[in-house]
C-alpha cells in the first residue's frame, strides 16, 4: 500500500480519523476524476468547515507544483468528498468545487493558516499562491429545476455507459471473429486495452459520484433508503467484477499469447446485471426527482 492508500484505509476505518502526523486534524478524503485518463483518484486532505461549504487547500506540503487532485477538480468539478459523520461512520457526499480568489482566498487561507501554523510555512516555501477551494455538497431540498437536471442528467450517464460497454463488446467480439486462438495484432491489442481502461475508468467514476449523490437522496426522500441501500450494494458487486475486468488488462493483451476470450468472459460478467441495475435506479430515483423515465 502507498502512504495515501494506508491512510485512506485509516481514515474509512475510523469514521474520519487518523494517527500521526494528521493525528486529531480534520480530515477528508477526495475522488477526483483524471483530467488525462478520466481514471477516479482519491486523496486525502485537510479541510476547513466553513457555514455549509468545506473548505481545502492544495499545499502539497509547500511543494513547487500544485496537487494533482488540484489539476483534476479545475478540468472536472465533480468532487466527492468522503467525511466523518455523527453516525459514527464514513459517508461519501456529492460536491461541486469552486476555486476561490481574490480577498476571499486571501482572507480563508490566513485563518486556516492562524489554526494551523503548518500551513504559514507550506506558503513561505513556496513562491506559487496556494489555492483554497470550496466544496458545496449537493442539496436536494432547494430547487425542483436543478433536480430535474440532474435527472435527465442520469439518464444521460447511462446511454453513454450502455454505448461504450457495446463499442467495448463489439471489439472484443472482432479480435476474436477469427476463432478463440486468434491472435490480434499489437496496434488492435492496444485499442482493446484502451477502450477496456475507458469504459472501466467511466464506469467507476460513475458509481463514485453516485455514491456520493445517494447520500443526499438519503436525505431528502427518506422512502428511498432501501432502494438506494441495495443500489449501493450493487455498486460494490460492480467494482469486484471491473478489478478482476482490469486483472485480466494488467496481464496484457499482446499477440503473444493475449488471452482475449479471458477478457470476453469477465467483460460478460460486468454486464451480466448491468441493465437490470441500471433499469431499477431509474425506475426509483427518476420520480423523486420529477424526471420521467426513458421509454
Amino acid at each position: 500500500m502507498s502512504w495515501n492508500e494506508r491512510i485512506i484505509k485509516e481514515f474509512r476505518e475510523n469514521n474520519g480519523k487518523v494517527g500521526g502526523m494528521f493525528e486529531g486534524a480534520p480530515m477528508v478524503v477526495l475522488t477526483t476524476a483524471g483530467r488525462r485518463t478520466g481514471k477516479p483518484h482519491t486523496n486525502p486532505a485537510i479541510y476547513l468547515r466553513d457555514g455549509d461549504r468545506y473548505l481545502v487547500f492544495a499545499s502539497n506540503l509547500g511543494n513547487a507544483q500544485h496537487p494533482d487532485w488540484y489539476h483534476n477538480l479545475v478540468a472536472a468539478p465533480q468532487v466527492t468528498m468522503e467525511i466523518g459523520t455523527d453516525e459514527g461512520r464514513v459517508k461519501p457526499f456529492a460536491t461541486r468545487a469552486v476555486v476561490l480568489e481574490g480577498e476571499e482566498r486571501d482572507r480563508l487561507y490566513e485563518l486556516q493558516s492562524t489554526l494551523s501554523p503548518a500551513f504559514r510555512e507550506y506558503q513561505e516555501k513556496t513562491t506559487r499562491v496556494i489555492p483554497v477551494v470550496a466544496l458545496h455538497a449537493l442539496d436536494l431540498s432547494t430547487d425542483s429545476d436543478r433536480n430535474r437536471m440532474i435527472g435527465r442528467q442520469l439518464i444521460i450517464h447511462h446511454e453513454e455507459l450502455r454505448a461504450e460497454l457495446a463499442e467495448v463488446r463489439a471489439a472484443v467480439e472482432s479480435v476474436l471473429s477469427g476463432g478463440e486462438e486468434a491472435r490480434p495484432t499489437p496496434d488492435l491489442t492496444r485499442q482493446l486495452h484502451r477502450r477496456c481502461l475507458t469504459f472501466c475508468y467511466g464506469l467507476q467514476l460513475h458509481h463514485t459520484r453516485e455514491d456520493g449523490s445517494f447520500t443526499a437522496f438519503e436525505q431528502q426522500f427518506p422512502h428511498l433508503v432501501p432502494a438506494i441501500t441495495k443500489l449501493r450494494e450493487e455498486h460494490e458487486v460492480v467494482e469486484r467484477k471491473l478489478a478482476d475486468l482490469e486483472a485480466v488488462l494488467e496481464r496484457g493483451l499482446a499477440a503473444e499469447g493475449g488471452d482475449v476470450a479471458a477478457l470476453r468472459t469477465e467483460l460478460d460478467r460486468v454486464i451480466d446485471g448491468l441493465e437490470a441495475h441500471f433499469a431499477y435506479e431509474e425506475e426509483h430515483l427518476l420520480p423523486a426527482l420529477d424526471v420521467p423515465r426513458p421509454s
